[in-house]
């Protein structure tokens, strides 16, 4: 447990050797776990060591200064710090030897059992989805990349641990589509993939795009699960889009705003959460001779943040559209037309948005949609996606009992385990959340039945 700091540690410190112990007997499951991002520190040296000495001398001083990032701590100054921190990592595992020494040592870290500052031998978890995105090199196909992945995962039994195929939102679409075409033939093969995920840069891709494509993973009888709203710029349009594909589980969903869980969850709304029907907030009122739309331009509409974002995105879209000539562009009139255009547009999609959700067939408007929400403590901290525990969002869902598991993210550079995470769970503010052992049990028990292949069964 050496390499644990931060701010999980720090939490695990506090805690009595019985708390210790009886996060140690908890059943747990990991389900946001990167495999490239998990690579203990110890097979990085020893990647590094087989590193090819033909890479060009700006790769080769990447690595390095990268490793001795990763050996000292690294510090974030936001998420994309993160991805930039990454790009080494996979010139270390850009062959098929190196894919299989740290899959290996991934399943280790997290299946076999270690010993604990207490003495006692424990696994980090109990079961384990882990996720990668296939990638091609010189060295290899992306079809080699997971039949390696596979191999590594299938020396376990299946009540243990499991494969998610990665689509990474830089990709083109021909990648996405061979990505999940790869992760459903694996399964149709038989082997041991269970699900999808979206993940990637937060700043990058078109999620519109992707939709037709993740359609394909349902239908395949495979999980879905998305990174989503992890960045304060991603757009209302980018959650709406993976929303509309109903995954399984959400990771992160840092700011996923209070209009959009209203939406979309079935939760049972807490007091100063209350919402009223989806088609009384698009209308403003509940008298039929007032016309839709008509009390979203007030800023204590529920649903105004989102009217506001898809009106300013079509207003520069009306704008450089427009077929009339810059005589006409210079007028007022020209310039009310195009903002009753973007309002009537924003309209239109909020209450086509609205008549999906409260449609009899939708699994919200049966009180049934309640994605799991995959939450990483440390990693959010870190990166400074959220100012501290106080502020984590993980208090809304809690709070609105809605279904959490508790994950690690990459423990490579966030120097955690999901034992420092849950300890986050039990320590007393300001080092932890200060839940009771009931509902930290509660959260673990979760996080196993959110599991896509359900190990209890």
């Amino acid at each position: 447990m050496s390499n644990i700091t931060g701010p999980a540690a720090a939490a695990l410190a506090s805690l009595s050797p019985d708390n210790v112990i009886f996060l140690q007997s908890l059943p747990k499951a990991e389900l946001h776990a990167h495999l490239n991002g998990s690579i203990p520190i110890e097979t990085i040296l020893e990647l590094a060591q087989q590193y090819p000495s033909a890479s060009t001398s700006a790769e080769s001083t990447e690595v390095t200064d990268t490793i001795e990032k990763l050996r000292s701590g690294v510090a974030f100054n936001e998420i994309s710090d993160f991805f930039a921190l990454m790009r080494a990592v996979y010139a270390l595992t850009s062959t098929l030897e190196a894919v299989t020494t740290a899959t290996r040592a991934v399943l280790q870290s997290f299946l076999n059992p270690t010993g604990i500052s207490n003495g006692a031998e424990s696994p980090q978890c109990t079961y384990l989805e882990l996720r990668t995105t296939p990638r091609a090199t010189t060295h290899m196909t992306r079809e080699r990349y997971l039949t390696t992945v596979l191999d590594e995962i299938e020396m376990y039994p299946p009540t243990q641990t499991a494969l998610i195929v990665s689509v990474d939102r830089r990709m083109t679409d021909m990648d996405v589509e061979e990505c999940i075409s790869l992760a459903i033939e694996m399964k149709n093969r038989g082997r041991r993939v269970v699900g999808v995920d979206v993940c990637g840069d937060p700043r990058c891709g078109d999620m519109q795009s992707f939709t037709r494509h993740l359609s394909r993973v349902k239908d395949a009888g495979l999980g879905l699960t998305v990174h989503i709203a992890e960045f304060i710029n991603n757009t209302t349009e980018d959650s709406l889009a993976l929303l509309s594909c109903r995954p399984d589980r959400l990771g992160h969903a840092t700011f996923l705003s209070d209009e959009l869980k209203a939406l979309f969850f079935a939760d049972i709304p807490q007091p100063g959460t209350e919402c009223g029907s989806l088609s009384e907030s698009v209308m403003g009122t509940t008298n039929p001779h007032i016309p839709a739309g008509q009390g979203l331009g007030d800023p204590s509409h529920p649903l105004h943040s989102i009217f506001q974002n898809l009106k300013e995105d079509y207003f520069p879209r009306f704008v450089s559209n427009g077929t009339e000539s810059k005589e006409v562009k210079v007028q007022t009139s020209f310039w009310a037309n195009v903002e009753r255009f973007s309002e009537r547009a924003a309209i239109q999609d909020i209450e086509e948005m609205v008549k999906q959700a409260d449609s009899p067939n939708n699994a919200r408007a049966n009180r049934q949609y309640k994605p799991c929400v995959e939450i990483c403590l440390s990693s959010n901290l870190l990166c400074k996606s959220v100012a501290s525990l106080d502020a984590h969002h993980v208090r809304y869902y809690l709070k609105n009992d809605h279904p959490i598991v508790i994950c690690t993210d990459d423990t490579l550079p966030f120097r955690t385990s999901c034992l420092g995470e849950y300890s986050l769970l039990l320590a007393q503010p300001p080092l932890g959340l200060g839940l009771s052992r009931d509902n930290v049990a509660r959260i673990a028990r979760m996080g196993m039945d959110a599991a896509f292949l359900r190990p209890r069964d």
